[in-house]
């Protein structure tokens, strides 16, 4: 049902495939079967790992993505997805995995990292809600034509292998773009994310919000200036003590 909603938003049957982890023509055979018969009509898989795909990556494979996952995402990307990581996997190792396949991998790493509902924020009677309305809310209404809504952060991920430092981007549609660092990134890290998401504004023609955890940039020189220079780029810092779920 997730590629039917997709389609109605106007992607194409590749862009659907890729999102959804499932077959063009799987795509296509869901979108005909919903525009002949409606919702009732879409065949819905069970959820849960593809049928063939093992419950437990093989040791060698995992730790070639915990390297691509360290090491520099794809050109303009702000991080690696499960779309590159599968076409990594693909492309280096010859190993066929489903985005599906990387995010229940993620989930077990403890890298999934879901993005907030901050819109729930904003009737709330608390220090989220008001923080929502006086911080958040001014800037997307000033913003309205803006689709490049990103929310971000950077965390400490407990691991059997040692502390990992994940700096996460959630971009439209809740899609998760990760990368990975064995101590915490340095002001160039968050740049270059940043800086690619200028990339993705400049390709929609429209201006970007950031809402980002867990760092605070505006410490940073060198980050200070790179802002004080974007005239389409928003950050909206959120506050140490707000207790957003991560």
């Amino acid at each position: 049902m997730q590629a039917v909603k997709l389609r109605l938003d106007g992607l194409t049957v590749a862009v659907v495939s890729q999102q959804t982890g499932l077959s063009s023509p799987t795509v296509s055979a869901a979108w005909k079967a919903f525009r002949e018969g409606g919702w009732a009509a879409v065949p819905v898989r069970p959820r849960g790992r593809l049928k063939g795909q093992a419950n437990v990556l093989d040791s060698a494979i995992q730790q070639r993505l915990w390297e691509a996952l360290h090491s520099q995402p794809p050109a303009e990307q702000p991080g690696w997805s499960s779309a590159d990581l599968a076409a990594f996997l693909r492309d280096e190792l010859g190993v066929e995995l489903t985005q599906r396949g990387i995010e229940h991998w993620w989930e077990n790493q403890g890298l999934k990292h879901e993005p907030w509902p901050l819109s729930a924020l904003a009737k709330q009677r608390s220090q989220q809600g008001r923080w929502y309305r006086q911080a958040v809310e001014p800037l997307l209404g000033k913003l309205k034509d803006a689709d490049q809504r990103w929310q971000g952060g950077v965390r400490r991920v407990a691991h059997p292998q040692g502390s990992v430092y994940q700096l996460y981007l959630h971009g439209p549609r809740g899609r998760l773009w990760m990368r990975c660092f064995k101590r915490p990134p340095l002001a160039g890290h968050y740049l270059a994310a940043m800086q690619t998401l200028i990339g993705k504004s400049e390709e929609n023609k429209g201006p970007i919000a950031l809402v980002f955890h867990g760092a605070w940039l505006s410490a940073s020189p060198e980050v200070t200036a790179w802002l004080t220079q974007q005239t389409m780029f928003w950050l909206v810092p959120v506050p140490a003590d707000m207790g957003l779920s991560a």
